[in-house]
């Protein structure tokens, strides 16, 4: 699609919101925060809301995904929305048979092993993204001036997955297959990386003014892995909003080694996780790129005192880089006192 044929985006004419000041390497006056897993079980009225509802279904019904994406945008008063979704949802949309288990989270029917199953899984279409763009739309319609950030997993993340078959401490199937055959990597992760990156195009084509894709698995690779086998893909999936002229944030989960390779896959700004502080990945990233993160989310249950003191640091920390988002360090747990959040959002806006 060329630029011509584009629609004109929000972002582009409407004041910037603090997120989006800041994802652009600006200080707002006012410091921005969200949270990620915002929307989701540490909320009373989502529990309610998801009773006799499966993860993917609630995913994929327009009317719940936008409410659920609403909930803590209301309540917090936070600064973005992130769309409720699942890295996963593309993989089904696309016909894979994957389903989320509670207590166990994304497990594939077919683990993917061999280039005959690769064979396999490239045959499969992307699917149909309406109601994901329509879930965009009916939220969009509700924020106002808060921007909403699109969503979508890694490549990396989401092939091991399909190899792995479910969750994995080190992804040892994962990293075999990238080692022993190549070339069958290069084809598992191309089709993801295109099934992953239309799914986040579809989301800010229907209005999300960011994206943020999620490596959650990318922490178990070594940075000369990462670089050769996972950070071209994620490039990959990038290109599919990169003319789209919205902010772009990479996050991963124990990637304090990656973080330039990271950002070098195209994003605009990092996520950082609890594990190393904001000043010293400014440091790393050669102080020229906008930091996203990073409070711990097992201090949530501390007591507030110790929860500020910690908030603060973050905060002051973050001051090294050009711009900063505070977020947490990985996702909001479930067990998390929704009050907790409300009061450092209040703390943060402060600040």
């Amino acid at each position: 699609m060329s630029n011509s044929a584009l629609p004109e985006h929000p972002a582009a004419t409407n004041p910037a919101p603090p997120l989006l000041q800041a994802f652009s390497g600006r200080r707002p006056d006012r410091l921005p925060v969200w949270f990620m897993r915002q929307a989701g079980r540490s909320l009373p009225e989502y529990r309610a809301l998801r009773e006799g509802v499966g993860m993917l279904e609630a995913c994929l019904r327009p009317d719940l995904a936008a409410e659920i994406t609403l909930q803590p945008v209301r309540r917090h008063g936070v600064d973005a929305a992130i769309f409720f979704s699942d890295i996963v949802v593309p993989l089904r949309l696309a016909g894979v048979e994957v389903e989320i288990v509670p207590g166990v989270g994304p497990v594939v029917g077919t683990p993917v092993r061999s280039s005959a199953d690769v064979d396999r899984l490239v045959a499969h279409e992307p699917g149909d993204h309406g109601p994901v763009a329509e879930g965009v739309r009916l939220t969009t319609q509700e924020l106002g001036s808060t921007p909403l950030i699109g969503f979508a997993g890694a490549p990396f993340t989401l092939a091991a997955y399909l190899v792995e078959g479910r969750p994995s401490r080190d992804h040892l199937a994962a990293r075999g297959l990238m080692h022993a055959d190549p070339e069958t990597w290069r084809r598992l992760m191309e089709w993801v990386a295109d099934l992953t990156g239309t799914f986040l195009r579809s989301q800010v084509l229907a209005g999300a003014r960011a994206a943020q894709l999620f490596d959650s698995w990318a922490g178990s690779l070594s940075e000369e892995d990462y670089t050769a086998h996972a950070a071209p893909f994620s490039a990959r999936a990038l290109g599919h909003v990169r003319e789209l002229g919205v902010p772009v944030v990479h996050f991963g989960t124990g990637t304090s080694e990656l973080l330039v390779p990271m950002r070098d896959a195209g994003a605009d700004v990092v996520g950082v996780d609890h594990r190393l502080p904001l000043d010293e990945a400014s440091r790393r990233l050669g102080g020229r790129t906008p930091v996203q993160g990073n409070i711990d989310p097992a201090l949530l249950t501390a007591p507030w005192p110790v929860l500020e003191e910690h908030v603060r640091r973050v905060v002051e920390r973050g001051t090294h880089a050009p711009a900063h988002v505070l977020n947490l360090g990985h996702g909001v747990p479930p067990t998390t006192d929704p009050g907790v959040l409300t009061r450092i959002v209040e703390l943060a806006h402060q600040l």
